[in-house]
């Protein structure tokens, strides 16, 4: 009887961490640090931050006891080098995250096996033509005000992500704008686009938030689970203590990992 008891937790065990997409960590923990930018069209820009942000993630990594990859190659998205990926970060990524189809449907059965995403500051530039993309992140950025220091909410201060900042966040950084916002996007961090000091008319996402629109937040999708900031701009927000525990708290969530 006992042996059968034993048998039983352990099933009981992996069905819960299978069933529900949730990964304990390990040390074959591995993620993926991609940063491609694509051509798009005119002259695309691209963050002066990318090496900074690398390395500030590969850090992380290592005192996680994560493995790590680096890549810039959309070639990179095979079924064979993603099947042992537990998270995929978009590092500023921006434009044409992909070459071809076929890696975006690599991409896609990824996420749909269950696969963890990430998305940092102008990840969510990435792909303005394909609106499968804008639902897993949970927008298309839009434009944003100039730098300057404001305000942010915290809509959810328990959140892994969030919950050591308080109520409320004071940060410099772009406040961006997105549109075609996921309904099915849980916030996290917000800010009242009426506080902020902008030289174009308000065209932000309508009236979903009332004077608020959000800069972070997670949710599921077609069974992976995805986290998205759009925070982090300036090289220097990548040794800044509180925005890098903001950032792993978002990537333990999407593995399922602390909780």
């Amino acid at each position: 009887m006992r042996y059968y008891s034993s048998i039983f937790t352990m099933f009981f065990c992996l069905l819960i961490l299978s069933g529900f997409g949730l990964k304990a960590q390990t040390d074959e923990t591995k993620i993926l640090i991609y940063t491609h930018n694509g051509k798009g069209s005119g002259n695309p820009y691209i963050h002066e931050n990318i090496p900074y942000a690398v390395e500030a993630l590969k850090k992380m990594a290592e005192e996680q006891s994560w493995h790590y990859l680096v890549s810039d190659d959309p070639e990179f998205f095979t079924t064979e080098n993603l099947q042992d990926i537990d998270c995929i970060i978009f590092s500023n990524t921006n434009n044409e995250a992909f070459d071809t189809d076929a890696q975006k449907e690599v991409f896609v059965s990824y996420i749909r096996n269950g696969g963890a995403f990430v998305g940092i500051h102008s990840a969510s530039g990435s792909e303005r033509a394909w609106p499968w993309f804008w639902d897993l992140l949970g927008g298309k950025f839009m434009r944003h005000p100039p730098l300057q220091p404001f305000e942010i909410k915290v809509i959810d201060q328990e959140h892994p992500a969030t919950d050591f900042l308080g109520e409320t966040w004071e940060w410099e950084d772009e406040p961006y704008y997105l549109n075609y916002l996921n309904p099915d996007i849980h916030i996290l961090l917000a800010v009242d686009y009426t506080q902020l000091k902008d030289g174009e008319e308000p065209k932000i996402p309508g009236t979903q938030f009332g004077n608020y629109t959000p800069l972070s937040w997670c949710h599921t999708f077609e069974g992976g689970r995805q986290f998205y900031t759009a925070l982090g701009h300036k090289k220097e927000y990548y040794e800044d203590e509180k925005f890098l525990k903001h950032i792993l708290g978002g990537i333990q969530w999407t593995m399922g990992i602390d909780e």
